[in-house]
């Protein structure tokens, strides 16, 4: 087993994170990190357990003289696959008074992105086109229309679509409101732009 030192008290406190989370990437299983700080590295523990639940053990290894240590042991060669929530949900929450985004895929370490979107009775999502880039949808409940450039698409519980990038698309909720999960490669800011003019 390898044992890499790292005083965190010597790197700028907004890269502190990161860099740990890098460096333990780098790590064969079984190998860890020898954290030593100025403070009991709590936050840096809650985020270990979002981003890489089973992945990891956290031994703290007290307090001596004013500098903590802590030992990080990697156990698995990358994040495990784990459960992230339930399209099923989607059927029996019938709040749907405020329309948007009602879930994210959150951890900090991923190549795409999702979320479920729900849109009330009637309501709908205006004429833009979308980004540079593909997104798949899947009708989790509700139903309603997504008009595009060539005409309209019925969408009922079920449906998986592809919105291909740049393509114009608008979605209006069905008399029972609409709610799909959307999944895309993962953008530093997802622009939705102005329909072109008809």
């Amino acid at each position: 087993m390898t044992e890499v030192e790292i005083d965190l008290r010597d790197i700028p406190r907004p890269r502190r994170h990161r860099q740990i989370f890098v460096r333990l990437d780098h790590l064969d299983v079984g190998d860890a990190l020898l954290l030593l700080a100025d403070h009991e590295p709590e936050r840096l523990h809650q985020d270990f357990d979002r981003e890489l639940p089973g992945s990891f053990v956290w031994e703290s290894l007290g307090e001596n003289a004013g500098v903590w240590r802590v030992r990080i042991t990697k156990l698995t060669s990358t994040a495990l696959p784990r459960w992230m929530g339930s399209t099923e949900t989607a059927d029996h929450d019938d709040d749907v008074t405020s329309g948007g985004s009602i879930w994210q895929l959150t951890p900090a370490a991923r190549d795409m992105d999702a979320n479920v979107i729900a849109l009330g009775a009637g309501d709908r999502i205006d004429t833009h086109n979308g980004p540079e880039l593909d997104v798949l949808i899947h009708v989790v409940a509700g139903s309603g229309t997504l008009s595009t450039e060539g005409g309209d698409v019925q969408l009922v519980r079920g449906d998986i679509v592809w919105l291909p990038r740049r393509s114009q698309r608008r979605f209006q909720a069905g008399p029972e409101g609409l709610r799909y999960l959307s999944v895309h490669h993962r953008k530093p800011t997802l622009n939705i732009t102005a329909a072109p003019p008809r």
